[in-house]
């Protein structure tokens, strides 16, 4: 087992640090205060962009992908999941809700990219895409979804309502999960690309939060809204074992990802504690046992080993998808730790630093704000716990809620 960092990822890992540090930073606190205002710097990242994907590179979950090839392989491979994970990581040591707003790297364009066939590639590939599943009565239960689609000739009829979309307003398409059919529960649930500005869609209005506020979050109100048969993702066979089973297989794959994101503003979080601590001349040193060093050093060094713990996780997951491994556990594992770790982490250098941790003259209070948003979206802390139990226990969500 060899953990060290591949060398053939540096080049774009150190882009994505200098990215954080002299791109995203210093507009960090202009769109934290100026909600819902898109940040034009963005822009400029379009073509960039474009180019790092089809080298195979990228920051965002439109690459993220499980490996097809077969399990019977021995070739060792360290793909573009482990990149994209190590890409966000550093992105977000800047800013996690500027990332989150890139133009084209949604969670809709990564469920586009592991599901769609080559002719929805071809017509929605370049398009950024939201992704709309939570809905007032379905929030960590996606199997509880109400938005119905209705066939009618060669048309789908969409009626319902999803909240808390990510880039719901900016993103030029969304990935709506909707069922065919409510009495068949989640086996009825399917995947539909609406475009912006399709007739019987609209945003019903913009959320204010707590934290990742240069990212918009939209309420999402469908009536009547007819889009072409062809916007179905996957097939419109109702398969009562795996029509939701591969609907969920994105989040094996964007999971890791949003552990990502929890790691880079704790390890934000964690380098400008130490630099502060640096200054009033309290030195760490790693080789000494934290029984002999004072509390203050004692708690840092558990806060590393937290983070460290995390990390390794996160890797091993997105390790696994590089290599065709099913890692639907291990992606769960990592989200649940570097979620709760990385909101614990932040909140505790506020702490640590006192009133300057408190103020807005530093970034750490905002990173204490972001960071408790990735121990909730993409399944909450519990239903991460959830989901790793049944993995262990062998139980399906019918034995298990």
């Amino acid at each position: 087992m060899n953990l060290e960092l591949p060398k053939k990822f540096a080049s774009i890992t150190t882009l994505a640090r200098q990215v954080a540090e002299n791109t995203f930073r210093p507009i960090s606190r202009k769109y934290d205060s100026a909600e819902h205002a898109y940040p034009v710097e963005l822009d400029m990242f379009d073509a960039v962009l474009r180019g790092m994907e089809e080298s195979g590179a990228g920051f965002g979950a439109s690459g993220a992908t499980k490996d097809k090839r077969s399990t019977d392989s021995t070739e060792v491979r360290n793909g573009k999941n482990m990149q994209l994970v190590l890409n966000t990581l550093e992105m977000c040591r800047g800013d996690a809700g500027l990332l989150l707003t890139i133009p084209g790297q949604g969670l809709g364009n990564a469920a586009i990219a592991a599901v769609a066939n080559e002719e929805q590639k071809s017509r929605f590939g370049g398009k950024w895409a939201a992704m709309a599943i939570t809905e007032p009565e379905a929030g960590s239960d996606s199997s509880s979804i109400r938005t119905t689609a209705r066939l009618d000739g060669d048309e789908w009829i969409i009626n319902g309502e999803k909240i808390f979309v990510t880039c719901g307003e900016r993103a030029k398409v969304v990935v709506v999960w909707a069922t065919l059919d409510r009495s068949l529960g989640k086996a009825a649930i399917k995947s539909f690309v609406v475009e912006h500005g399709t007739p019987g869609m609209r945003v019903e209005r913009l959320e204010k939060k707590l934290g990742i506020r240069a990212s918009d979050t939209a309420t999402l109100v469908f009536t009547d809204c007819r889009i072409p048969r062809s916007n179905l993702l996957g097939t419109e066979a109702i398969e009562t074992e795996q029509s939701f089973v591969g609907a969920m297989k994105t989040f094996d794959n964007t999971r890791p990802l949003i552990a990502a994101m929890a790691l880079g503003v704790a390890r934000a979080a964690l380098d400008l504690t130490t630099e502060l601590f640096e200054k009033e001349r309290i030195i760490l040193d790693y080789e000494k046992s934290a029984l002999d060093e004072s509390a203050l050093k004692a708690e840092l060094y558990n806060l590393e080993a937290e983070y460290e713990a995390a990390r390794l996780l996160t890797l091993k997951a997105a390790w696994m998808a590089d290599n065709g491994q099913a890692n639907s556990l291990e992606a769960s594992m990592a989200k649940a730790k570097a979620g709760r770790v990385g909101n614990e982490i932040t909140l505790k250098c506020v702490e640590l630093c006192g009133s300057m941790g408190y103020s807005e003259n530093l970034l750490l209070e905002k990173w204490s704000r972001d960071s408790k948003i990735f121990d909730i979206f993409e399944g909450t802390q519990q239903i991460q716990k959830l989901v790793i139990a049944r993995r262990l226990l062998g139980k399906t969500s019918r034995d298990l809620k």
